[in-house]
């Protein structure tokens, strides 16, 4: 049940962030335990000594092009200088997820939010493709923030230390930057979202669709038109309500929220919108939270208050980091005005402020790129090919698209990108179709299943397919069409002359799995 008295502060007193500190912290948490849980079950088979992209190789080159492991060190900042084994990746990896949970259970301290922040950026900094995306640098920007909003030690979920009122300002900086930059990149990328025709296209081509993504398609087109108007509306309008105050905040937040709601009831997209309403959270002070949240969690936090002391090292901490994002904002900013926008970029190693944007550029056709493989002796079309089905991206026309978000699947989402390119232009493919026709574990890991369970096929290609989503009405009870478009990767053979110099070449090539 929830509280009713007293809902507002006092008339003329500042608003109160206890209970918007225990709600930012606790789903950030959360969204920290899913990260930590997909490096978990999937770091080995990426960057692993045996991985498809090894961390160990591309710390060496790393060393090499700045000539001296200091410039090396600042550059990319990292634990794993330290070690690059299997076991110091799964260390980190599982440590990472133990601290998560203690905070997303509700207890969090400056340490442990510390803790979660260099573990986290010493994973992005060697992940390389497999972590290049936008929500990791947003994960360490909000991370970093929230140490500040904690008292040093104590991890109690209503400390004796009140929340930073400036760091729950620089929250409200971060989520303005996210959502201003993923509208100006929009409104300059595509014309589609300025004749808002995006939707058309979106959902039916979005990495990863999930469940309803189909329902979403086949909206009807007014009603496709009226989600870009609120995207607009949470992306271009709803960033600068949030600095009026009082009820412009609330529905600021409101907005923002919502909007992030839809993005996830629409696709798979890994933790982003999840990541995303934590500093929109901070558009909300106690009075709000008072309405919605447990009597006993209310009467919690009040108590706190009555019992606060100040911390002179806790507000000395909140104006130096501060005064580091106003300087460290200001390449974000100019960037955020510039007619040539770039989106989700880091300005500095420590990926403390950045640069957002997401869909600048909607496609329009959807293509896949299945790994198939057959045991036949000649690799022909008269060969029975049988595929390596994903995850979650669209393999078998009748397989209705799985619910994986928060959680990410790595591989899948590389593949959507390679999808729209070539081979040559993601040469770890040809490590990974190596790995296949030797039966490597956990290469096979990062798909959903293994068409082979009686040893490897004696030849592998990747061939590129055009989906679209069948009529819900579909007689078959089919979720896409499909047509085979070309052939991505030509029938291969593990005693192929031509991978085997191609992965030399490239310095993937290793010890064969047993």
């Amino acid at each position: 049940m929830a509280a009713t008295q007293p809902t507002m502060s006092k008339p003329g007193t500042p608003p109160q962030y206890w209970l918007t500190r225990f709600v930012i912290l606790r789903l950030l948490g959360t969204v920290y335990a899913v990260a930590f849980l997909a490096a978990v079950r999937q770091l080995p088979a990426l960057i692993g000594s045996q991985g498809l992209m090894p961390a160990a190789v591309f710390l060496q080159s790393v060393r090499e092009h700045f000539g001296s492991a200091p410039a090396a060190v600042a550059r990319v900042p990292s634990l794993f200088w330290i070690d690059t084994s299997d076991a110091a990746l799964q260390a980190v990896a599982w440590s990472g997820l133990a601290i998560a949970c203690i905070v997303a259970a509700g207890y969090a301290n400056a340490l442990m939010m510390a803790a979660l922040w260099l573990l986290y950026m010493s994973i992005v900094r060697v992940g390389q493709d497999w972590y290049g995306y936008g929500w990791e640098i947003q994960l360490l920007e909000t991370g970093f923030l929230a140490i500040f909003l904690c008292p040093l030690l104590d991890g109690r979920p209503f400390p004796r230390r009140e929340p930073p009122r400036a760091i729950v300002a620089l929250m409200r900086w971060l989520i303005f930057r996210i959502m201003l930059g993923a509208g100006l990149i929009k409104l300059r990328g595509d014309p589609v979202w300025r004749d808002l025709t995006a939707l058309d296209y979106h959902f039916e081509t979005q990495p990863l669709p999930n469940p309803l993504s189909r329902w979403f398609h086949f909206l009807p087109r007014p009603a496709l038109r009226a989600g870009v108007a609120f995207n607009h509306l949470a992306e271009l309008v709803a960033p600068w309500l949030m600095w009026i105050g009082g009820r412009a905040r609330y529905l600021a937040g409101v907005v923002i929220v919502a909007f992030q709601l839809t993005l996830i009831l629409s696709g798979n997209l890994s933790f982003l919108n999840w990541l995303t309403i934590v500093p929109a959270l901070a558009c909300f002070d106690d009075a709000f939270w008072r309405r919605l949240l447990p009597a006993p969690l209310v009467r919690r936090s009040m108590a706190a208050q009555e019992r606060a002391e100040p911390s002179v090292a806790m507000r000395r901490a909140s104006l130096a980091v501060t005064a580091l994002v106003v300087v460290l904002s200001l390449p974000p900013a100019f960037n955020m005005l510039s007619a040539s926008q770039i989106m989700n970029t880091s300005f500095d190693p420590l990926a403390l402020v950045n640069t957002y944007g997401a869909f600048g550029t909607v496609g329009k056709v959807r293509m896949n790129v299945i790994f198939e493989g057959t045991h036949a002796v000649v690799p022909d079309e008269r060969a029975l090919w049988q595929p390596y089905r994903y995850v979650a991206l669209p393999v078998d026309v009748d397989r209705m698209p799985p619910l994986v978000a928060p959680y990410q699947p790595r591989l899948d989402w590389q593949m959507w990108f390679a999808s729209m390119s070539r081979a040559e232009d993601y040469p770890w493919t040809l490590h990974l179709v190596w790995k296949l026709l030797h039966g490597d574990e956990g290469a096979l890991s990062l798909f959903a299943e293994n068409p082979f369970p009686n040893g490897p096929p004696r030849f592998i290609r990747a061939t590129q397919y055009r989906y679209e989503f069948a009529d819900p009405d579909d007689e078959q009870g089919r979720w896409w069409n499909r047509e085979r478009v070309r052939t991505w990767l030509p029938p291969l053979a593990k005693d192929d002359p031509r991978l085997q110099r191609a992965l030399e070449h490239l310095g993937f090539l290793g010890k064969a799995p047993d």
